[in-house]
């Protein structure tokens, strides 16, 4: 019994490395990921751009209405 209990740690260490091993040359599950990071950075390219686009347009709308909102009082 107690040689079974002892052999748990190198049982879980082979173990480990198999899958790891597997999961190294397994090339299904990797592009999904790749693809998921790169959806993921070209949403950010393109908020990056939007707000690029648009943080000129919205300072400038933004003075006109400050500007009036002065006039006003």
């Amino acid at each position: 019994m107690w040689n079974k209990i002892k052999e748990i740690p190198e049982i879980t260490i082979r173990f480990i490395s198999e899958q790891l091993k597997v999961f190294k040359n397994d090339e299904r599950g990797l592009s999904g990921v790749v693809v998921a990071i790169l959806l993921i950075l070209v949403a950010v390219l393109a908020i990056v751009l939007i707000w690029g686009f648009l943080s000129g347009w919205l300072q400038e709308l933004w003075e006109q209405i400050t500007g009036r909102a002065g006039a006003i009082s």
